[in-house]
């Protein structure tokens, strides 16, 4: 037996819910490790920022970043180095 619309609608209703919860919950993870990370404090335009952020996601999916990786390892070339080129 199909159901009604107004139960699809509902079961909608409460997994947008969900999902929002979810969303929430994961933001609040990740601001959290950023700003652990000091990311917080860096001066970056957002759309520079987020395109680091997917090449780490990326990375991350490939498996490629699961490997114990040195934190300097981890911060674009150039982006943290004093004038002696060191981290």
């Amino acid at each position: 037996m199909k159901k009604p619309s107004s139960k699809i609608r509902e079961e909608i209703a409460r997994l947008q819910e969900q999902l929002k919860q979810a969303e929430t919950r994961e933001a609040e993870r990740i601001g959290r490790l950023a700003l652990k990370a000091g990311l917080g404090e860096i001066e970056i335009e957002e759309r520079a920022l987020v395109a680091a952020l997917e090449e780490l996601a990326a990375r991350f999916r490939k498996g490629s970043g699961r490997a114990a990786t040195p934190a300097s390892a981890l911060v674009a070339p150039g982006a943290a180095q004093g004038p002696s080129g060191e981290v």
